[in-house]
């Protein structure tokens, strides 16, 4: 049995570099004498990367034995729980197939660590033990565990629970899609336009070639996107952030509707839930959402939590959404001083229902009182606006100067605007 200095020594490679993950500390099943038994060969030419955790050193030597019984796979034999949770979860998931955890020797520190690593989507989780209480595998499952295998093993079960993991993993793992855009609406004061700029946007991301755009409400729990476009949708953003720890690509588009625009739309509840979201789940809603579309358009309301989750670091924009009232003025002052003075993402004031000449406000002060100049002006168009909202018929779809102004907005953010500048300046004759 491995010491527990070894112990440590171990799992301090795992944090390391893959090289050392794979050849420190590990036992590996084709020098086992049960290799090549007669359980069935099911997983396919490719060896799956196994890693098996287990302090009790019986109940990992009768694992190890049913793994043996699948030929060509790889077993890594770890005989501790990790130290800590997320860095060494984040290396586990990132270089093993199937993970399959003790969860018998501290079951509340054993489902931690499955939730952890169950949280990225990218391994198959596994746990095994004596016990068959219902309640503790409901646990299991919700914690992100594919499998729960029960001691003494089967090993036909454990060959078939092999043959999901295989059917479970990706084609190529090694190519991984760059994340799409986090484009995150923000408004100043409740009413200040921020949902009905976010879902046009949105809309007019969709029309442009090659843009695959989901529009993501988080205004909870009263946001309103989905009546905004004329959309019923079954699912609601509360339903993702409950399953986020075994949220991946095709369970999210489950949740999904499709606006006849060809925007996307994970809509938020119909009804009032009392829900309180937890950031690391919006995190993860956002990081499987950015794998799947190009542009990730998030409604945020005026409510102040970004700060804690990492959409404030993580945005590609942030539109803060303001009026050029005192109101919006001050709390769009204070937000800029609180969260957008030391770098960070690139931060894009929008002054909704813009007009000149009768806002009783100079622009001098709106400038000193937002502390830069504005990026956008949305004009006033009051029936435009009111005909959307009876009729959820797009702004972006028509031709007026709000949804000229939100498709300059949205080819901006593509950088499409940028292109067609540099265009300009080629064709002048002073360069």
């Amino acid at each position: 049995m491995t010491g527990a200095r070894e112990n440590d020594r171990r799992w301090k490679h795992v944090q390391g570099s893959n090289k050392e993950l794979r050849s420190e500390g590990t036992v590996s099943t084709d020098s086992s004498p049960y290799f090549g038994s007669q359980y069935p060969d099911s997983i396919g030419s490719e060896a799956l990367s196994i890693a098996l955790i287990g302090p009790n050193e019986d109940r990992r030597a009768s694992a190890l034995l049913a793994l043996a019984g699948t030929s060509g796979n790889d077993v890594r034999e770890f005989a501790s729980y990790p130290p800590g949770l997320d860095d060494v979860a984040r290396v586990l998931e990132q270089h093993y197939d199937v993970i399959i955890i003790d969860l018998d020797s501290d079951p509340e520190y054993a489902l931690e660590l499955v939730e952890s690593i169950g949280s990225s989507g990218a391994a198959t989780v596994m746990v095994y033990s004596t016990k068959t209480d219902p309640d503790l595998l409901m646990r299991c499952m919700r914690a992100g565990a594919r499998e729960y295998l029960t001691v003494p093993f089967d090993r036909n079960i454990v060959a078939e629970a092999l043959v999901r993991a295989t059917a479970r993993r990706p084609v190529n793992k090694t190519t991984k899609k760059a994340a799409g855009r986090l484009l995150t609406f923000i408004g100043a004061k409740g009413g200040s336009g921020a949902t009905t700029l976010a879902c046009n946007f949105a809309v007019a991301l969709a029309q442009e070639p090659n843009q695959k755009t989901l529009l993501v409400d988080l205004d909870l729990p009263l946001g309103d996107a989905a009546l905004n476009l004329g959309i019923v949708a079954e699912y609601s953003t509360i339903n993702a952030l409950q399953a986020a720890s075994r949220l991946d690509g095709a369970f999210l588009h489950q949740l999904l509707v499709k606006h006849s625009s060809g925007v996307w739309v994970l809509a938020a509840p119909g009804k009032f839930l009392q829900f309180e979201a937890r950031d690391e789940d919006i995190d993860r809603l956002l990081a499987v959402a950015r794998q799947e579309f190009d542009n990730v358009v998030v409604d945020w309301g005026s409510q102040l939590s970004f700060e804690r989750s990492s959409v404030l670091k993580e945005s590609t924009a942030i539109y803060l959404v303001t009026q050029a009232g005192i109101p919006e003025l001050r709390n769009s002052n204070r937000l800029i001083t609180q969260f957008f003075t030391g770098g960070g993402p690139r931060l894009e004031i929008v002054i909704n229902r813009y007009e000149a000449r009768s806002m009783g406000v100079s622009e001098e002060h709106i400038t000193k009182a937002l502390t830069r100049a504005a990026q956008w002006k949305i004009p006033n168009d009051y029936t435009a606006v009111r005909k959307m909202q009876i009729n959820a018929t797009p702004l972006a779809l028509a031709d007026s100067p709000i949804s000229r102004l939100i498709k300059q907005m949205a080819r901006a953010a593509i950088g499409q605007a940028e292109q067609q500048t540099a265009k300009k300046k080629g064709f002048s004759l002073f360069g």
